[in-house]
C-alpha cells in the first residue's frame, strides 16, 4: 500500500543513502517524457527534509535541464534491489544550477565534483511516496562503470565546453543553458 508524506523522514533519508542507482522523470507540456537512470552513489544529496540535489555529468543530451526550464516538474525514484523491498518516489520542482550561476559555489560544497560535472539539479520536495516494491527483482551491485568519468578526464577542456555549448536544445527543440566551463573533478 502506498503512503504519502509532504517531506522526507529520517527513514526515507537512510533508505536513499543506501541506493546505488536512482531514476529521474521529467516532461514539458509538449514532446517526449524523459526517463533517465543515474548512478555514481556519491552524486545525490539530501539537503533537508524538503530539498535534494544531484550532480549531472555531460552525456548524450540535456533533456532534464530543458524540461525543468520549461515546466519544473520532476519525479525521482529509488528502488531497493536487496531483500528490503521498497520503492520511494520524490515529487517536486527542480532547476539546474550551472557553474556560472551565483548559487554554484555554495551548492557545490555538498559534493565531490566528478570529471565532466555539467550542472547540479536542485529539487524542492512537494511530496514523497513509498510503496512495497515487491515486483522489483533482487540484484547485486557488481561495480560502477568508470567509462563516463574516464571519457571526461581525457577530454580537452576547451573542446568539451564548445561541444556542450553547441548542444543547446533538447530532442524536442527546447532550449538549454550550457555550462561555461569544464570541471575536471577529483582524480580517479
Amino acid at each position: 500500500m502506498a503512503e504519502f508524506t509532504d517531506r522526507l523522514t529520517d527513514k526515507h533519508i537512510a533508505f536513499i543513502e543506501r541506493q546505488p542507482v536512482f531514476f529521474t522523470a521529467t516532461a514539458a507540456a509538449e514532446g517526449r517524457i524523459n526517463l533517465s537512470p543515474k548512478g555514481y552513489a556519491d552524486s545525490f544529496r539530501v539537503l533537508g527534509e524538503d530539498r535534494v540535489a544531484y550532480l549531472d555529468l555531460g552525456g548524450s543530451g540535456n533533456e532534464t535541464h530543458a524540461h525543468l526550464a520549461a515546466d519544473g516538474r520532476i519525479t525521482l525514484m529509488f528502488c531497493a534491489f536487496d531483500r528490503s523491498a521498497l520503492i520511494l518516489r520524490i515529487y517536486g520542482r527542480g532547476r539546474p544550477i550551472l557553474p556560472q550561476d551565483a548559487e554554484w559555489e555554495a551548492l557545490a560544497t555538498h559534493f565531490t565534483l566528478l570529471p565532466g560535472t555539467r550542472q547540479i539539479f536542485v529539487i524542492e520536495v512537494d511530496s514523497v511516496q513509498t510503496s512495497c516494491g515487491w515486483g522489483v527483482p533482487m540484484m547485486d551491485l557488481n561495480q560502477e562503470r568508470e567509462t563516463l568519468q574516464k571519457y571526461h578526464r581525457q577530454s580537452d577542456p576547451a573542446l568539451w565546453v564548445e561541444k556542450f555549448r553547441e548542444r543547446n536544445r533538447s530532442i524536442d527543440g527546447l532550449p538549454t543553458r550550457p555550462t561555461d566551463r569544464f570541471i575536471a573533478g577529483e582524480p580517479g
